[in-house]
């Protein structure tokens, strides 16, 4: 199994694309299931996860056809033809891999009128029921039954018939789940609470694109009136706001300046303000976004919510920072009840972190040191190497597959600005 070395101590300087978004790119790969015709995404990332998902929709009878990056893409190029389902059924194999394959259930549903799918997977930072997935499709039309780990939904006769729904909480995954299969169904669909995200933006974006009717983009309130039938569509996958802001925190604890090229504030506006709220001096430059720290990270009090709140995707990454802040932290995870399984990693590096509950008390140390430490999830495994860039002597981070599901060339791109990183076999 990989291991990634690091030798801390560099600053970094230079510059670092950003990739497309693995969360906005698993949204839109399932979108190619509402149509006959070949939908082409772009800036699409080189993950595991989309590799993953490629391979389930490959089970579910579509074609996949990968091209290189254009010059002002920094990923692949990617057309899926659905042109006949062969199965409507994403069996526990794959989708144990990652939760979001939970997301062709509501495509599959809206075109095919019947859909069966095993529960998820995906990191193991707490409970992630799919009960308002279910419930938001019911409000639709959708018929359902659970056996054996399997969720069942029937369209009756074939076609949705279109409803109205609020969600009782922001779901983000639900909300995709609801308005793919909306888009197909006999009638109008009203959903309230909504998810706000840019990744829920840029799949309605992307199903307009298709011929979807839907209003309310961006707002706690979509309208879709169902249509007969999508079309293919070209689109670019929107750039990784938690990777740009992965890199910030990579760039300010190391005091160094590190251009992120190909994504601007409005595209991450929480993480953005508490950068400058922890004394990072921030310039937009066109598209790009210059991040700068020389005079030391100041603490913060931070708590996760739903978009436009900081996102519970950034909180390990500003934790590690916060690690060499002066000063004490206190971080909330409002999100997951189980998304501090990175403090006693960061803990044996020398960081001097309490949790109470949902409350994570960091206090900044003078120093960190390297040591042998283990990935517990995606976002976890980028806290441990944003704090290997500033520890004294060498971090080991093992269980680097959770990294390789959500960073494309993360090695690559940190060694470009000046880390001592490396990826190591045990072999």
């Amino acid at each position: 199994m990989d291991r990634i070395l690091i030798r801390g101590g560099n600053r970094l300087s230079g510059r670092i694309p950003i990739s497309g978004a693995k969360n906005a790119a698993l949204t839109l790969m399932p979108c190619a299931l509402l149509t006959e015709e070949p939908v082409t995404l772009r800036n699409l990332p080189r993950l595991a996860d989309v590799d993953s998902f490629g391979h389930l929709l490959n089970q579910l009878g579509c074609s996949t056809r990968i091209e290189g990056a254009r010059p002002e893409d920094f990923g692949r190029v990617m057309t899926i033809r659905a042109g006949k389902l062969t199965a409507t059924e994403a069996p526990y194999d794959i989708v144990r891999k990652m939760r979001a394959s939970i997301l062709v259930l509501g495509p599959l549903i809206g075109r095919a009128g019947e859909a069966t799918v095993s529960l998820p997977g995906g990191c193991a930072i707490g409970n992630r029921p799919i009960d308002l997935h279910l419930k938001a499709l019911e409000a639709i039309g959708a018929q359902l039954e659970m056996a054996a780990g399997y969720v069942k939904a029937i369209a009756p006769g074939g076609r949705l018939s279109g409803g109205k729904y609020t969600f009782p909480i922001v779901s983000v995954g639900a909300t995709e789940n609801v308005v793919m299969a909306a888009v197909l169904a006999k009638g109008g669909s009203r959903i309230e609470n909504a998810a706000r995200e840019p990744e829920i933006v840029d799949l309605c974006n992307l199903l307009v694109a298709m011929g979807a009717k839907i209003s309310g983009i961006g707002t706690e309130t979509l309208e879709i009136e169902g249509v007969d039938r999508l079309h293919g569509a070209t689109y670019r996958v929107m750039p990784d706001r938690i990777e740009a802001g992965s890199y910030a925190c990579a760039a300010a604890i190391t005091g160094g300046s590190v251009e992120l090229v190909g994504i601007k504030m409005d595209d991450m506006r929480a993480t953005t303000a508490a950068l400058i709220d922890a004394g990072v001096t921030l310039e937009e430059r066109g598209d790009n976004l210059l991040v700068s720290a020389s005079g030391g990270i100041k603490p913060l009090t931070l708590s996760t919510a739903p978009f436009p709140g900081f996102a519970t995707d950034m909180q390990a990454q500003f934790m590690a920072m916060l690690c060499m802040a002066d000063g004490a932290s206190v971080l909330t995870e409002t999100i997951f009840e189980n998304r501090y399984m990175h403090v006693p990693e960061l803990a044996r590096m020398g960081a001097n972190i309490e949790v109470h509950g949902r409350t994570a008390v960091v206090r900044g140390v003078p120093k960190l040191t390297g040591a042998q430490v283990m990935a517990t999830d995606l976002r976890a495994s980028m806290s441990l190497i944003i704090a290997g860039l500033v520890a004294e002597g060498e971090t080991q981070v093992s269980r680097v597959y959770h990294l390789d599901r959500g960073y494309e060339r993360l090695e690559e791109k940190l060694s470009a600005v000046g880390a001592d990183i490396e990826r190591v076999g045990d072999g």
